[in-house]
């Protein structure tokens, strides 16, 4: 799933969302009543810090007693009294910590991160309770025994299954003492991730490229170079620049920084983030990492890679595996092209014909200017973000009948959010309310999400829950005479997370933990991913490219460029992709005996080594700052998932390519069978209704150009 406001403007953000007062005795928790707000949006202005952890602990009291009367329940179990009830319950829980993950990674600040220490252990200590009562197991296995007799249809079916597996791989067939130590791992799990945030967050915001002299800033774009000079003003350096590790500021820097010097400190920066005292997490990975192989072994897997494998599309780390060295060949010979290319290059330019792994970006736009005649700055001037907006609304629009209608008076987490209301374009239904959050803030992690601050639902009585959707980003900021303008990169971003926006939007299960993005996680990115490839093509380019100063929509020229180089750099790309990929997954392997220490930067080497990785790249997230795998264990063993997607999706694509990229019928199916359906199904049942096959890798290598 691929995401610096002054002291000023962080103190209105947080001032906005949760301290808006001392918390006197007229105040009600908020959290503890029905939200009086469109569609229930939470009322993040009248949230307090000092309502989370009331509201958690009721939250959790009131979710256990949940659980008690389903448990001492004299009926004999079925799916609508324990399966379905175990569902429904916990909704105040749910409520308040998709508030609270939310603004944790949005708008975090020590208040959160204090919280953050109390909470998180709060709730995974409740969630164990639950997956380890033996008196509901009972229940749970009871239903799952007798599946196949008692009418099940197909997403009922595969909610006992899943159910029962879940408490499998949560230890409900261990015996008390295995409990009791799977329970104290899990804690140390959740500490440690919450010490590989913090360090994170902490190290981003401290680095800082000071540059005092202006001849260092040739050949960055002028409108990075005015953010830079408003970053050092905030920071108090004024009359300098700053540029900071947030992608926005940190790869416009190692793409046109003409001095070599330049690229090389911020090279070397990001290289070494999180990796120095006082925020250094290569201990915390050490200690993560043995904490996984206890957990494995105590559940019964040879190792944590094989228990993160169990339960999704892959079954296997060897299939995981066997497909990325499908694609790292390919991806290696098309890097040696590459480098090739940038050496004749730069000696032809007077420069040193050693690529250094500072140089790949510098000389990767060069060669793209020098082979398409294509300037990524003359490409942005018709990616204004509000045109990018409308490109994912028009996309939209146009294969599934959604409009979107901005909300000016919703309530917001932070005043750079935008609301809407999602309808159908020819009912006017009530779809779901969509936010957008697309700019850097030193409150904010780095990258790019999406999530839910309400889910979907259908219950048998027929209420109907649905989606409250946002979309996180940390594109390039506006400055004071030009709008925010994306790179391609930050174009296919927007469209990634809007795919899976669409996901979590449109989802029609009936069952909550079915819904939306509840997929197999390697399923999960083929919404996200097939909705990258409309961003670029001519059709839709010309509903929403339009030049930001002249209003002149992208000229054929330019298009025809685009598409050409459109596979330019997927040698580096791809094995840097592929190569984080494979190090997650080696790392899944290890089972360090207790008095092992893992030495993180030996390791990473002698992976790199083991792969042949070229000596001009590296892999796209190094251990310290590679939070999909160790900031919590979403994607630990499953950052394979985006290629193993993009197998799924470059194939799906071909279907809108044959049939017309906006042919209803084609865009019915999709919707139908991928979109509203959720994790209904088996996932490979699903894409083979959809596309009449299942998916081969080819389309991907022909898709990157490797092929």
């Amino acid at each position: 799933m691929n995401k610096i406001l002054t002291a000023a403007a962080l103190t209105a953000a947080i001032g906005l969302t949760s301290c808006a007062g001392a918390g006197g005795a007229s105040h009600t928790n908020p959290f503890l009543e029905a939200y009086d707000t469109p569609y229930e949006i939470p009322p993040f202005d009248k949230i307090e810090y000092s309502d989370y952890l009331p509201a958690i602990e009721q939250g959790i009291a009131e979710q256990k007693a949940e659980i008690d009367a389903i448990v001492k329940q004299r009926s004999t179990p079925d799916f609508e009294n324990t399966i379905l009830a175990m569902e429904k319950s916990g909704e105040l829980l749910n409520r308040v910590m998709l508030v609270f993950a939310s603004l944790d990674e949005t708008d975090n600040n020590e208040q959160m991160q204090e919280l953050s220490e109390k909470i998180y252990p709060m709730v995974s200590e409740a969630s164990d309770e639950i997956s380890m009562n033996p008196l509901l197991f009972d229940k749970v296995k009871y239903v799952y025994d007798r599946r196949d007799s008692l009418g099940l249809d197909d997403a009922q079916r595969r909610a006992v299954e899943q159910t029962y597996k879940s408490f499998t791989r949560s230890g409900a067939l261990l015996d008390d003492a295995q409990k009791e130590q799977l329970k104290a791992v899990n804690k140390r799990l959740t500490d440690l991730y919450l010490a590989f945030n913090k360090n994170l967050l902490a190290a981003t915001n401290e680095f800082e490229l000071v540059i005092d002299n202006e001849a260092d800033l040739a050949g960055i774009p002028a409108p990075i170079v005015a953010t830079a000079a408003e970053e050092a003003k905030a920071r108090g350096k004024e009359g300098k620049w700053v540029f900071t590790l947030h992608a926005p500021s940190r790869l416009p820097v190692l793409k046109y920084a003409d001095s070599r010097d330049v690229r090389r400190k911020m090279y070397e920066g990001y290289m070494n983030l999180a990796s120095q005292a006082p925020y250094d997490n290569r201990p915390v990975i050490n200690d993560i990492l043995h904490a996984r192989a206890e957990k494995a072994k105590l559940l019964g897997f040879k190792d944590y890679a094989s228990y993160m494998t169990d339960n999704v599309m892959a079954k296997t780390p060897d299939a995981a595996r066997g497909l990325l060295m499908q694609i790292w060949g390919p991806a290696k010979a098309k890097v040696a092209e590459e480098v090739a290319e940038m050496s004749a290059l730069a000696a032809e330019q007077g420069g040193d014909a050693d690529i250094k792994p500072w140089d790949y970006y510098y000389y990767a736009e060069k060669v793209r200017g020098k082979k398409f005649n294509l300037d990524e700055n003359e490409v942005s001037a018709y990616f204004a973000l509000d045109n990018v907006r409308k490109g994912i609304f028009t996309l939209a629009d146009k294969l599934y009948g959604v409009k979107f209608t901005e909300m000016p008076d919703a309530p917001k987490y932070n005043p750079e959010v935008t609301v809407y209301d999602v309808t159908d374009g020819k009912t006017g239904e009530h779809i779901a309310v969509f936010m957008t959050d697309y700019f850097p803030r030193a409150s904010k992690r780095q990258g790019a999400w999406m999530s839910e601050f309400k889910g979907s639902f259908v219950d048998p009585d027929g209420t109907v829950g649905r989606p409250i959707i946002y979309n996180v980003g940390n594109f390039t900021r506006p400055t004071a005479d030009t709008p925010a303008l994306l790179t391609i990169d930050e174009v296919q971003t927007m469209f990634h997370e809007f795919g899976h926006g669409l996901h979590g939007m449109l989802t029609r299960a009936k069952l909550r933990s079915q819904a939306g993005t509840n997929v197999d996680r390697d399923f999960v990115e083929l919404p996200s991913q097939i909705n990258e490839h409309w961003a670029l093509e001519p059709e839709l380019l010309r509903d929403y490219a339009f030049h930001y100063k002249t209003g002149e929509v992208i000229p054929d020229s330019l298009i025809a460029k685009l598409q050409a180089a459109s596979t330019h750099n997927q040698g580096f790309m791809t094995t840097e992709l592929a190569g984080a990929a494979l190090l997650d997954l080696e790392y899944g392997a290890l089972n360090p005996a207790a008095s092992d220490s893992i030495d993180v930067d030996a390791f990473e080497q002698q992976v790199a080594a083991k792969l042949g990785m070229p000596a001009q790249l590296t892999y796209r997230y190094r251990s310290p700052y590679f939070k999909h795998i160790f900031g919590s264990d979403g994607y630990a063993s499953g950052y394979y998932t985006y290629l193993w997607a993009e197998v799924l999706d470059t194939d799906g694509f071909e279907l809108f390519k044959e049939k017309g990229i906006f042919d209803p019928a084609t865009a019915a199916s999709f919707k139908a069978n991928i979109l509203e359906m959720g994790g209904s199904e088996d996932p490979m049942t699903l894409y083979v209704r959809f596309r009449g096959h299942e998916p081969s890798v080819e389309p991907l290598l022909r898709n990157r150009g490797l092929k």
